[in-house]
């Protein structure tokens, strides 16, 4: 059988800070600068899922479209579309993870491979936050 890898891009907007709760507002302004602000701000992020399986001699395909763009409508986009993502996101919450884009690549690599399942495995995810910054987690 042979493997394919499927690409698929999500969009959202959000609002975010960077803050450490054991840090004073100095020192998350000294290591984060702007980003630290304790209004927030916001972002129109690009998305890119990469799922890698065997392909499925029948169909052609990876994973059935249908099945791909309804996990990545409730994983992403229905779950952080105009959110301020530390409010209201757990994994970001107070105390929790900080909403970077390295952060936020890595939670929806898991959300969306727990949502899959075993039917393939996500193997890429790049998270932009404009034209000229992103990251990428990989496994």
């Amino acid at each position: 059988m042979s493997k394919a890898a499927l690409t698929r891009r999500v969009t959202f907007a959000a609002a975010h800070r960077y803050r450490r709760a054991d840090w004073s507002d100095a020192k998350n302004f000294e290591v984060f600068g702007a980003c630290a602000n304790p209004n927030y701000h916001g972002h129109s992020y690009a998305c890119e899922v990469t799922v890698r399986g065997e392909v499925d001699h029948v169909t052609g395909m990876v994973i059935d479209l249908a099945v791909l763009d309804r996990v990545l409508q409730d994983e992403i986009h229905a779950r952080f579309d105009h959110r301020n993502l530390n409010v209201e996101v757990p994994e970001f919450g107070e105390g929790g993870m900080i909403p970077t884009g390295e952060n936020l690549a890595r939670v929806i690599a898991e959300r969306v491979q727990g949502a899959l399942g075993a039917r393939v495995v996500v193997s890429r995810v790049v998270v932009r936050e404009d034209d000229s910054l992103w990251a990428e987690w990989t496994p």
